[in-house]
């Protein structure tokens, strides 16, 4: 296979088909725009079935994604895209970066959910954007915004009430969108501990409650643990019973 590119956490490769790439998911992690790296203990392979099972069940419910299907542990086929720029975050409760930014106290619940647009771009640190600042980069058509957010709240009720199911509170998390080979708007990526917060509610502790990625950031060990544990609870899900 040729290698078209490697991120943070998956190498995407060519298959036969130039519509049709292969995603790799890697053990690798990152945080703080990459000042902060390091491995978790087989994440590449849980976060690939995890992707995986949630891009089938959107799919099931009228979400185009392009997921085909799994390989292997840490490979799954997806449909080539034009990936638009874009990072989508939709958040249910205030946490991060929104604490942070705004004073807000950690869990203050969104009511509606927030949508943010930030700009893929590293060198700029992933800057907040305004509708302004979009436009004015030509990042994507206003149509194109509009639709990124309908399907973005989509998303955030059909993956809120499935994590609801199985025990766990989606505080928010991260999506990305693309065109294909039609120039029709497509869910990308990958949704996993990697992209989500995802709290356990069976855990009062705010530290033991945390099944994502912020075990890495702030160190608080345990982390292929928590990810397993989505991963399990995951398939638990009476859709895949």
């Amino acid at each position: 296979m040729i290698k078209l590119y490697e991120g943070k956490a998956k190498i995407i490769y060519q298959s036969p088909d130039p519509e049709i790439l292969i995603a790799h998911f890697k053990d690798d992690a990152t945080a703080f725009n990459a000042q902060k790296r390091g491995q978790i203990a087989d994440k590449g392979a849980i976060n690939c079935t995890i992707s995986a099972r949630l891009f089938q069940y959107l799919a099931e419910l009228g979400i185009p994604n392009h997921f085909i299907d799994q390989l292997s542990p840490r490979e799954i086929r997806v449909r080539a895209l034009k990936i638009i720029p874009l990072e989508v975050v939709v958040r249910n409760l205030a946490a991060g970066s929104l604490c942070a930014q705004t004073g807000l106290p950690l869990a203050t619940p969104l009511n509606p959910p927030l949508v943010d647009f930030y700009y893929k771009n590293d060198a700029l640190g992933d800057p907040l954007l305004t509708i302004d600042r979009l436009q004015l980069l030509n990042l994507a058509r206003l149509d194109q915004v509009d639709q990124i957010y309908k399907l973005a709240l989509q998303v955030n009720e059909i993956l809120g009430q499935f994590f609801q199911a199985c025990g766990v509170t989606l505080v928010d998390f991260k999506l990305e969108f693309g065109c294909d080979a039609a120039g029709a708007l497509v869910l990308g990526d990958e949704i996993s501990p990697d992209t989500c917060r995802l709290w356990d509610q069976t855990q009062a502790d705010p530290q033991e409650r945390i099944l994502d990625k912020d075990r890495f950031r702030q160190d608080l060990g345990n982390v292929s643990t928590a990810y397993q544990r989505v991963l399990d609870l995951v398939l638990s899900h009476p859709f895949f019973g």
